[in-house]
């Protein structure tokens, strides 16, 4: 049984597979919630479950980036705590490609696969995959503009998912495009990938993992005065 974590949008979730099945998920939409919530939602999905962590979770899957970078190092930092506590290994799986398999599930007639995290203004954390998740273009920081993936709308159907594709749907405008704004890569469209990745021994290093931030996070001042 593999324990799955993602933090990297605003939804906070996590879910529970075995043999790249389901078995149990719990999920949180909420802004700024991961620190508060997601220590509880693991314990209270092991015990609503009779789940003895030691004994009976095998390895923790972690969405790795990109995406929020508060949220990312949260689930990370609380992935390799249950991984130092418990002995157990460290899956890193790509947030895009989570976003991707939610994509896929949802809309499994789609054939080219688009998943947007919002990066603010109007650039994104993109890739692209194909219906088998393979991936056709590699993780990019992206500015949509008219000309945004003009080449993939001109062969082939499009679908465009998840947090960022909202304000690209009146940007990016063909007949081969469609949007899913409500796509989220929620822990429960982890369990397939976080399986084949334990069959493969597909791990990291617990001891100097780091999330996939993309970009460098920029601080911002203040302009109201603290007197």
């Amino acid at each position: 049984m593999i324990l799955c974590i993602d933090t990297s949008t605003t939804a906070c979730s996590v879910a529970l597979c075995r043999d790249g099945k389901l078995v149990a998920h719990s999920e949180i939409e909420e802004c700024n919630a991961h620190a508060a919530r997601l220590t509880p939602l693991i314990e209270k999905m092991f015990a609503d479950n009779n789940i003895s962590p030691a004994n009976d979770i095998c390895a923790v899957a972690v969405s790795c980036g990109p995406g929020s970078y508060t949220g990312l190092r949260i689930g990370v930092s609380t992935a390799k705590g249950l991984c130092y506590a418990l002995s157990k290994p460290l899956i890193a799986i790509n947030s895009l490609k989570i976003l991707a398999a939610a994509m896929r599930s949802e809309h499994p007639e789609a054939g080219i696969l688009v998943p947007m995290i919002d990066a603010r203004r109007m650039e994104v954390y993109t890739a692209v995959f194909d219906a088998s998740l393979n991936e056709l273009q590699p993780v990019e920081a992206k500015i949509i503009d008219q000309t945004s993936f003009a080449g993939l709308l001109s062969d082939a159907k499009v679908l465009f998912g998840g947090s960022g594709a909202g304000k690209c749907s009146g940007v990016i405008v063909s007949p081969n495009a469609s949007f899913d704004n409500d796509m989220v890569p929620f822990a429960r469209y982890m369990t397939e990938l976080a399986s084949e990745a334990y069959d493969k021994s597909d791990f990291v290093d617990v001891a100097y993992f780091e999330p996939f931030y993309l970009k460098e996070f920029v601080a911002t001042k203040s302009t109201k005065s603290v007197f």
